[in-house]
């Protein structure tokens, strides 16, 4: 609750300053939903898993979803592309399989519904006209869904100084400020291309998870998050190729 309002606060301020107007109106509930499922699902995920495990699990599934919604929209992969998705695929089943280094099965659950939700937020993302009026009123709508959910779990809330401001950084800079930038982008972009972007990020918080938190790269991790990114980037780096060939006439 503490990160989306921190949100909505600094994105309702930069929108006024920087557009001189009212974000009210710029974005729309389903978009607000899927920021709320994505906050929440990470947010609740990562209380059971490892930082490296859980970016694998959230942009793993952040890849599938953009290039799947790319397929059904009537793309259609080659043979080496969907070589690349499969192998990517076969990773992912060996980061959640059974076993004494499986992840936590809530864990993981919640954190591909936060991969789904933030790959739909993506995906939605192409379509606005202003990023920063639209992204400040998303994190507006999805307050009253936080509060709800705070309300709710009030029993079991525990908080601290250092807790809260680093809720609130998370929410008025690397949240509100970060997906004002990414919004901005995404426009740029192709659902495949915005999706390999996204690659590098779980190889940055699994070496940060080891470097900040002392965590452990097992040999799981390392299997899976060769497979998934060597395969998503296969897929992606074929479709560019396929993109630049000139065309016959």
């Amino acid at each position: 609750m503490v990160r989306l309002v921190s949100g909505a606060v600094a994105l309702l301020i930069i929108s006024g300053v920087a557009k001189r107007k009212s974000p009210l109106g710029s974005g729309n509930w389903l978009s607000a939903a899927f920021l709320f499922s994505y906050a929440v699902g990470f947010s609740f995920a990562y209380i059971n898993l490892s930082a490296g495990t859980g970016g694998l699990l959230l942009f793993g599934t952040v890849q599938f979803t953009m290039i799947g919604v790319g397929i059904y929209r009537g793309e259609r992969p080659s043979m080496m592309e969907w070589l690349g998705l499969i192998t990517a695929l076969i990773g992912l089943i060996i980061l959640v399989a059974p076993g004494v280094q499986a992840p936590s099965p809530i864990g993981s659950f919640l954190m591909v519904i936060a991969g789904l939700s933030w790959g739909g937020y993506s995906l939605r993302g192409k379509l606005v006209k202003d990023s920063t009026l639209a992204t400040a009123d998303n994190f507006i709508r999805s307050v009253p869904f936080a509060v709800i959910l705070a309300v709710a779990t009030l029993p079991q809330f525990k908080s601290s100084g250092y807790g809260i401001a680093l809720a609130v950084v998370s929410g008025a800079v690397t949240s509100g400020c970060g997906y004002v930038l990414w919004y901005s982008v995404l426009p740029h972009l192709s659902a495949t291309r915005a999706a390999i972007t996204q690659l590098a990020v779980p190889a940055i918080v699994a070496i940060l998870g080891v470097i900040i938190l002392a965590e452990q790269f097992t040999g799981r991790i390392l299997i899976a998050s060769t497979l998934m990114l060597g395969g998503v980037g296969l897929a992606v780096l074929v479709k560019n190729q396929k993109s630049a060939m000139p065309q016959s006439s």
